[in-house]
């Protein structure tokens, strides 16, 4: 019989592996079966099947007639998630006027263990941009978004970065360390930063750095995304750089504490 260590460690262990199991689905309305899903983990059927009743049981998926997708049980704790501080809510207006402005797709994005996480979007009926999506992830290396969070960050993250496998997405993809240092430290001179068709081909991004206030840590990046050249695309940078720099100074407002008032 198990030792109470020992079912404790099992647990956990069923734990990680289910929720490893929730990464696969890349959309809200994807479907997969059991089989391609235990193909997708290299987990076990057998095994899969039993954690996959586990999450419909919980809530986290939800049984179709051609597989399973994400529950509903999911959304609901997401919007329980406190976010009235968060650079989603402070950024969103500053998307909007710069999609507004450009009549391009705006993007908010945070640095999330070696990825960029896209936490909002929006898009124009004129473009669609398939590859981002509001909780999708992204390269760091391969993304103006990635490009100009890593170029504020700590020396000891952009070493690892660069230090680290760098994927060629596309064709244009860069992945030389010695060439993405150039291009960082340009990006720190410039605090603009390119993605031309890195990510995907046929489209064009420019980023700009969100600082937690002017001065501070930096907080992610917003950009425009569009289909044409750099030579057009840097005609965005100046809307793009004055939206993340206002979008700073908000934030530096909003965690500044206010002062108390005596009667």
């Amino acid at each position: 019989m198990p030792r109470p260590a020992e079912q404790d460690a099992g647990s956990a262990s069923s734990l990680s592996r289910g929720l490893a199991l929730l990464d696969l689905f890349t959309a809200p309305d994807q479907v997969l079966s059991i089989s391609e899903i235990a193909r997708r983990s290299r987990v076990p059927k057998s095994t899969t099947h039993r954690l996959i009743l586990d999450l419909i049981s919980w809530g986290a998926l939800e049984r179709g007639t051609n597989g399973v997708s994400l529950g509903v049980r999911l959304f609901e704790l997401g919007s329980l998630v406190p976010s009235s501080s968060t650079l989603r809510d402070l950024a969103l207006p500053f998307a909007h006027n710069l999609n507004e402005v450009t009549k391009l797709t705006s993007n908010i994005a945070i640095r999330e263990g070696n990825e960029v996480l896209y936490i909002e979007k929006i898009t124009t009926r004129t473009l669609k941009v398939p590859h981002s999506r509001v909780g999708g992830r992204a390269r760091m290396h391969a993304t103006a978004l990635g490009k100009a969070i890593l170029a504020f960050s700590d020396p000891e993250f952009v070493e690892s970065v660069l230090g680290g496998p760098l994927l060629q997405q596309t064709e244009k993809t860069v992945t030389d360390p010695a060439e993405l240092r150039r291009e960082l430290a340009r990006v720190r001179t410039e605090r603009v930063a390119y993605d031309v068709e890195e990510s995907r081909l046929g489209l064009f991004c420019v980023s700009a750095p969100v600082f937690n206030g002017q001065g501070g840590p930096i907080a992610g990046a917003i950009s425009v995304t569009g289909a044409t050249e750099l030579a057009i695309a840097k005609r965005y940078a100046p809307a793009v750089l004055a939206t993340a720099m206002a979008l700073s100074s908000a934030i530096g407002t909003a965690k500044r504490p206010r002062r108390s008032t005596v009667a």
